[in-house]
Order: C-alpha cells, then sequence, then structure tokens
C-alpha cells in the first residue's frame, strides 16, 4: 500500500467514526432545527377531499353568499363573474359547452367533480393567501362557481351532504389509462 492509499484510507475510517460519534452523541448528530411533527400538525394539513366527499369539513353556503366572497377575494384574478380574465393572468372560471380536448378547461366543461372545485378552493385560493377562507366561505365561493356554470340554482345549499351529489357535465369525459383498475 501507497503512502498516498494508507492516508485515503485513514481519512476515510476517521470520517466514518466521526461520523458515528456524532450521530451517538445527543444534540450533535442533527442541526437542531425545527421541532417533531406531531399528530395535530399533520391533521392541520391533511384536508384532501376525496370526490365522493370524504374530508368535507362541517359548514355550507349558496351562490348568493358566494357572490359576496368572490366579489371580495377572487374577481381581482379571476375578472367579474367568473367571465374576464383579469390582469393578473388567471383563465375564465366559465365557458359554454364543452368543447373537446382543445377547448377551455373550465369548471363547467372540463371538471369531472363538484368536490375537486372546493377541494381547490379551500387548499389554494385566494393565491395571494391560500388557506384563509372559511369552510363556509369555501362552500360559498364552490356554490358560486357551480351557479355561475349553469351547474346548480343560486340558492341551492352546498355542504358535505349536497356538493358530493352534484352531476358535473363532464363527469364521463375522462378515459381511464388503467381500465382494469376500475
Amino acid at each position: 500500500m501507497s503512502t498516498l492509499e494508507a492516508r485515503c484510507a485513514l481519512a476515510l475510517l476517521l470520517a466514518l467514526l466521526s461520523t458515528a460519534a456524532f450521530a451517538e452523541t445527543p444534540g450533535l448528530g442533527t442541526p437542531g432545527l425545527g421541532k417533531p411533527v406531531t399528530e395535530a400538525d399533520i391533521a392541520a394539513w391533511d384536508i384532501s377531499v376525496m370526490p365522493d366527499g370524504t374530508g368535507l369539513p362541517a359548514g355550507s353556503g349558496t351562490a348568493v353568499q358566494g357572490a359576496r366572497v368572490y366579489a371580495e377575494k377572487c374577481s381581482a384574478c379571476h375578472g367579474d363573474n367568473g367571465r374576464n380574465p383579469a390582469a393578473a393572468g388567471a383563465g375564465p372560471m366559465v365557458s359554454g359547452p364543452i368543447a373537446g380536448i382543445d377547448g377551455p378547461k373550465t369548471i363547467g366543461s372540463f371538471y369531472g367533480y363538484s368536490t375537486i372545485v372546493f377541494d381547490f378552493v379551500r387548499r389554494a385560493m385566494p393565491y395571494n393567501m391560500p388557506r384563509t377562507l372559511t369552510s363556509d366561505e369555501v362552500y360559498a365561493v364552490t356554490a358560486y362557481l357551480l351557479a355561475i356554470n349553469k351547474i346548480i340554482g343560486e340558492n341551492d345549499v352546498m355542504n358535505a351532504d349536497t356538493l358530493p351529489k352534484v352531476k358535473m357535465p363532464n363527469r364521463d369525459g375522462f378515459i381511464s389509462k388503467y381500465p382494469e383498475k376500475h
């Protein structure tokens, strides 16, 4: 073994021993950042809503209520009544009938389940302050978006029971890549 090889082997051995020593010494094996994640921490972020409504919270709202929330918190990006994209570059929320694969992807022409609208609004809106809407506000905005797309009436109440029952126009418009899994 050459001198260079011996030095490399010694350096490797020392590196491994020092790593093991740090790992076994409380406080030295970690950078000391953060804190352990608790079940409550995880629950606060586990807000997924499934197509069948699993995960929907308590609360309710109508399109009439949602119109007020939308005007205050959504129209700056999505335009008045969801029809005119504003300067922020967000696309329209409303379009005509389903226009095939190249048509606009809006709530009325693309989404397969109404719960997807709720989940997205709850998780990501408003863009500048996501997750700040109350459950009632999310139900109301969801109802408003469904109503302006002529999917529900403006006085229909959306809640954990009624929202999953809404039949979206494009519900059957998707073809599974793996039909054997359904």
